[in-house]
């Protein structure tokens, strides 16, 4: 696997999860409890043995960069690690990619670069937990030019944005005849938007695409190459959890279905750890007469009230009297003494002032965006 790069595409379009991505990348938003989406990416890619990945970035990315630093908590900080690709304005271009292709276009000289012969090209918006090393083989014993990992859809396990959905029609050992783009898609075979596939044909595709006048990688180079029989691609399938974050209820749902023991055992497996920054405090204090009821609560937290079927990330206050249910509340929010809330999103450092209330139905959870105070 010393062969192989990896490159995470951060820039894209978030617009259906609102107030959660108005200040930071969707690799930059907070799940479970400590952890942030990029970190399933970077972890994944470390437990496969890649040492140079490159992080493409497009907007709110300040927030990205604090986080991942100098990558040295995925041991990404040597000679050959973790290097940030930030927008690349020119006198011809804004810096703002329309899509993976165009975000490739002005990162070229990385590709150039890196002495790798394969490269695993992959999104920053779905939640995972591989070791892609089988992937790998399978690309390189079926000769393939591009692989594609997928998922058997089947209504669970992950949240889908239609327009952005990708569905394959698969052929013989798992070679893919049809691939359908867009909220029309409909099939079983759910892409993962992971990509394996030779570092120079990636170049050679890219710098075909610019030169075509092409902006999107997957309808017009892998679609059409598809069509036209001009590239050999294939589906590799992925039997673990897979779980797209493209809504503010795929949000919610995944990090409630972190609740259920088996899902965490199957998205935590002991032999591989998911690393993130560091943050050091002290355990999490429950003061006497509190109630947690089946919850995640993270270090740092202050629980007076009662957390009944909800998320806690690292220093939570919840004041004597407060109640906070079916909730995911960010890192340093308060729940003041006598609120409460209930199917509720609390972004960083928000508050909720004392005896306010803010109760949502379960299909439509109440988003309160970072700082602001209720």
């Amino acid at each position: 696997m010393k062969d192989v790069m990896g490159l995470i595409y951060t820039g894209e379009n978030d617009i259906h999860l609102g107030e959660l991505t108005s200040l930071r990348a969707v690799a930059a938003l907070p799940i479970a409890g400590r952890y942030r989406v990029i970190d399933f990416q970077l972890s994944s890619m470390v437990h496969t043995g890649i040492k140079n990945v490159g992080i493409i970035t497009q907007k709110n990315y300040s927030s990205l960069m604090d986080h991942v630093g100098s990558g040295r908590e995925w041991d990404l900080h040597g000679k050959q690690g973790m290097v940030i690709l930030p927008p690349f304005l020119t006198n011809s271009g804004m810096g703002v990619y329309t899509g993976i292709l165009d975000a490739l276009k002005s990162n070229t000289n990385f590709l150039a670069r890196s002495k790798q012969e394969y490269v695993v090209l992959t999104n920053s918006h779905t939640v995972y937990n591989i070791d892609f090393t089988d992937a790998i083989m399978s690309h390189i014993q079926r000769n393939a030019d591009i692989t594609i990992l997928y998922n058997r859809h089947e209504g669970k396990n992950i949240g889908r944005d239609g327009e952005r959905d990708q569905f394959f029609t698969l052929g013989d050992n798992e070679k893919i005849i049809g691939m359908e783009i867009g909220s029309g898609a409909r099939g079983t075979c759910a892409s993962m938007k992971i990509y394996i596939m030779k570092r120079e044909l990636l170049r050679q595709l890219v710098e075909q695409g610019g030169a075509s006048g092409k902006h999107y990688f997957e309808s017009d180079l892998i679609q059409s190459g598809i069509n036209e029989g001009n590239l050999q691609v294939y589906g590799y399938e992925y039997k673990g959890i897979a779980w797209q974050i493209d809504s503010i209820q795929s949000y919610f749902n995944f990090n409630t279905a972190l609740l259920d023991s088996d899902f965490r055992h199957q998205l935590f497996p002991a032999d591989r750890p998911i690393y993130t920054k560091v943050r050091d405090d002290i355990p999490a204090r429950y003061i006497e007469g509190c109630e947690c009821e089946n919850s995640l609560v993270a270090n740092g937290c202050v629980i007076e009230g009662t957390v009944i079927n909800s998320i806690l990330f690292r220093g939570v206050k919840v004041q004597k009297g407060a109640v906070v249910k079916n909730s995911i509340v960010m890192q340093d929010a308060q729940v003041q003494e006598g609120a409460e809330i209930d199917h509720c999103i609390l972004d960083k450092q928000s508050v909720i002032r004392r005896n306010g209330r803010l109760i949502a139905p379960a299909a439509y959870p109440i988003v309160i965006a970072k700082n602001v105070v209720i």
